[in-house]
């Protein structure tokens, strides 16, 4: 059954319910997966970069507001070791004031050309200041400049608003000078409680293993597979 245009006077060009990838990975099974979620998106995140994917750190984080509707957005995946996965933002941004308030948050991987996905639901804390300084100091000078310039979330006027803030910035402190840290800037560190591994497999089959944390120390990770 055809869905009915919601314009009939604007003639659809793409019909996105004939749009069809045939998927042909080689499967994930349990045997398959390394000892930890950390070791396994290791494994993973490798093979992304190898493979020649576009910004392989490039996530959705979603986060919930007070009403308890999600806000989904695109960030950089900028560290993770088995504490966790970090990313940075400005704290009085939505993203930044929602997960103050809650700190529920999920990430998804979209590797879309590898027919893979990396679901992580968990929760965040800010990270330290000096970890957030160690970072901003690797950052390009002119994105320290704009970690002041945008108040992140906030309404603005125009983009020339935007671009005069930043060049006045740009003189205060030009590339032989150091940029300090903005207070309101920082980094956010998700636990995972589950992370999904996802692999597509054709006729829809796909492979969706998740490591589920447990209370047990000697066996902190259960692993169970989900219908696709």
């Amino acid at each position: 059954m055809r869905v009915s245009h919601a314009d009939p006077q604007q003639p659809r060009v793409h019909d996105p319910a004939a749009m069809r990838e045939h998927y042909r990975g080689a499967g994930l099974l349990e045997s398959d997966l390394a000892a930890t979620p950390f070791a396994q998106f290791t494994h993973w995140f490798e093979e992304a970069v190898t493979s020649g994917l576009h910004e392989p750190n490039a996530m959705v984080v979603s986060t919930v507001d007070e009403a308890g509707r999600p806000h989904s957005r695109t960030v950089l995946l900028k560290g993770y070791d088995e504490r966790g996965f970090v990313f940075f933002t400005n704290y009085g941004s939505r993203k930044g004031r929602q997960l103050t308030a809650n700190p529920a948050v999920s990430l998804l991987f979209p590797w879309h050309p590898v027919d893979r996905q990396v679901i992580i639901t968990g929760t965040v804390r800010r990270t330290g200041r000096d970890e957030t300084a160690a970072y901003f100091r690797t950052r390009p000078h002119g994105s320290q400049l704009g970690a002041w310039a945008s108040h992140q979330s906030e309404v603005i006027g125009s983009r020339a608003e935007l671009d005069r803030m930043y060049a006045e910035l740009a003189d205060r402190y030009p590339p032989n000078e150091q940029v300090p840290v903005p207070p309101q800037w920082g980094g956010f560190r998700v636990t995972p409680d589950a992370v999904e591994f996802w692999q597509g497999r054709a006729n829809r089959l796909h492979d969706r293993l998740r490591y589920v944390r447990t209370p047990e120390p000697a066996d902190p990770w259960r692993v169970e597979r989900l219908c696709p």
